[in-house]
């Protein structure tokens, strides 16, 4: 049996021989099957992007590529070696990587110094919106939307805060469930969960989309917004708007800003929103252009990934190599508790949507070194610098572990410590989730300052929290109610969804009485 070198020979010769008995014939089918190749590569481009994308956003790449090729002829002239090629690729291969690593460090002290030059400094943080309250984590919403779903053929896809007529919800698209769904149908409609209350309330809004989340290429918005949007930027995750009864898939997208020295390398930038009509027309609009829709006038707008890597990168605020020695004012973004949800949130405020990131200093500290609020619509970024000693997000879930003694917290878990600011006072609200994410035990309120801990378990006691009401005159000692709750009972529904819950404190007790289903005579 011949060997692969040997198949491969053969094949080059018989080319050689029937290129030279038919030339022209073999360059027309040369120049056909160039021509097919690149149709084929135009049409099917958006499956090229991840490669394309990275490579246009690689500048160093070229600066690799020349030095390997000379190298190579470098080589060739003194030596004559057909080993030239091998070893100017190698050349190419570990200038390439070098260069990476550099480039990717001067990208990152480049993006934060933009970022520090262009935030202001904020005096106080921004009230927090007690008729907007954040109460329901992502994990327990997509519990929610699940759980509710009865539609065979679908599933819910996504997470993502929209806001319809003024009200935050969590969003998830019906997209086609199994193979033989995924080929044959469209995204079904919209899923909506709403943020502001504990207990699972949705909506679903039905209705197919031309071009939607999670059916087959020629189904999909990405596809589509690849094609007919621009190409060489970078998309976030969708999220889908409802507005007077249409559907919208709303995309933020970063576009490349060069540098070129001392390393060639990029930053991101916002290049705009591309929004997906539900009969699947595509419109690329600008940052001013999607502020102006009407669509789009309540939602959050500027990229949360872009957000989250702009504040990550002002440790590099004292130069790069303090970032490998002393660490001075070094920051990180504090890891929080919280099932596939990270910083930033998404918090609002009555000044509007922001996006909320609270940083510690670098290292085993968990204090609070700043809070940097970004409008979620304009892009406009503050940091805040407490005066005083705060404790930061990951000591929040500790004290309410600590407060709240009687918790199984073998069962239970702080999700999602959020900052909130009431009366001026910065609290961390934290949830308390179940671990299969099937409602929300209780809210815990945490004093940033004083670690002193204040529970609710209702949703209008979260909204009068945040008014300032529970805090004015609590009696000195702390109240039955003011302690943590000794247990939680749960109502649940029969598809595992918690429709109530309810906190029995200090000596109460629960009783359980059959409904007397007796009609009373009028």
């Amino acid at each position: 049996m011949p060997s692969l070198d040997e198949t491969l020979l053969a094949i080059r010769d018989a080319l050689s021989r029937l290129y030279a008995s038919h030339p022209r014939a073999m360059r027309g089918l040369g120049a056909v099957v160039a021509l097919t190749a690149l149709a084929f590569g135009w049409y099917f481009r958006p499956w090229l992007h991840t490669a394309v994308y990275g490579v246009y956003t690689t500048p160093v790449l070229p600066v690799a590529a020349a030095v390997g090729v000379a190298v190579a002829v470098a080589l060739r002239r003194r030596l004559g070696t057909i080993a030239d090629g091998q070893v100017g690729f190698a050349v190419f291969v570990v200038v390439l990587l070098l260069g990476s690593s550099v480039a990717g460090l001067f990208a990152g002290a480049e993006l934060g110094r933009d970022t520090m030059a262009r935030a202001d400094t904020a005096e106080t943080l921004p009230e927090s919106d007690a008729d907007r309250p954040r109460v329901v984590t992502k994990s327990v919403a997509s519990r929610y939307a699940s759980n509710t779903l009865n539609f065979p053929q679908y599933r819910t896809d996504g997470g993502d805060i929209t806001v319809r007529n003024g009200t935050p919800y969590w969003s998830y698209a019906l997209a086609p469930d199994g193979a033989f769904n995924h080929y044959t149908k469209r995204q079904h409609g919209t899923v909506l969960v709403d943020m502001t209350q504990q207990n699972a309330e949705v909506d679903t809004v039905v209705g197919d989309l031309e071009r939607g989340i999670g059916p087959a290429f020629y189904n999909n918005y990405r596809f589509a917004t690849l094609k007919r949007a621009n190409y060489l930027v970078d998309y976030e995750d969708p999220f889908m708007v409802v507005h007077d009864g249409e559907q919208y898939i709303a995309v933020p997208y970063t576009k490349p800003e060069f540098h070129w020295l001392p390393v060639p390398h990029t930053t991101p930038e916002w290049g705009g929103v591309a929004l997906i009509h539900s009969d699947g027309r595509v419109q690329d609009l600008s940052p001013s252009a999607a502020r102006d829709h009407p669509a789009l006038s309540e939602q959050t707008l500027y990229p949360v990934e872009l957000t989250r890597k702009s504040v990550a990168a002002t440790k590099y605020r004292n130069g790069i190599v303090n970032t490998f020695t002393s660490h001075e004012d070094e920051v990180e973004i504090a890891p929080v508790p919280g099932e596939d949800n990270d910083q930033p949130f998404v918090v609002f405020t009555e000044d509007g949507p922001k996006y909320v990131v609270a940083v510690e200093p670098y290292g085993e500290a968990q204090g609070l070194k700043e809070v940097w609020t970004v409008d979620a619509r304009t892009g406009a970024y503050e940091v805040y610098s407490p005066s005083a000693s705060l404790f930061g997000a990951r000591k929040a879930t500790d004290y309410v572990r600590q407060a709240a003694r009687t918790t199984d917290w073998n069962r239970f878990t702080p999700s999602e410590p959020v900052p909130v600011v009431v009366d001026g006072q910065l609290y961390w609200e934290v949830r308390v989730v179940p671990d299969d994410s099937s409602g929300i035990a209780y809210i815990a309120f945490v004093n940033a300052r004083s670690s002193d801990v204040h529970e609710v378990s209702t949703t209008p006691e979260v909204t009068a929290f945040l008014q300032g009401e529970s805090l004015d005159g609590q009696p000195t000692g702390p109240s039955d109610t003011d302690r943590p709750p000794r247990i939680v009972v749960e109502r649940v529904a029969p598809n595992g969804t918690v429709v109530e819950t309810m906190a029995v404190y200090g000596n109460e007790t629960v009783r359980v009485s059959p409904a007397n289903n007796t009609t009373a005579s009028a």
